[in-house]
């Protein structure tokens, strides 16, 4: 998954405005402890990623 559909999604899901708050501040334990940017700082794979921000936030089947 390239990074431009990765923060498309995020957008889509959470609305332009909250996406990259969320990323900055939410800490998940589907990304190891990290945040958003953290994991993809980190090397994490966006489509690794966008399925732990959807196991965490239970992101309905459609928007996966």
């Amino acid at each position: 998954m390239r990074l431009t559909i990765f923060w498309e999604r995020m957008a889509d899901h959470f609305g332009a405005a909250y996406a990259d708050s969320f990323a900055r501040d939410h800490v998940m334990a589907e990304l190891g402890g990290r945040t958003v940017h953290q994991a993809l700082d980190a090397g994490w794979d966006a489509k690794d990623v966008w399925r732990g921000v959807c196991t965490a936030m239970d992101v309905p089947a459609d928007r996966r």
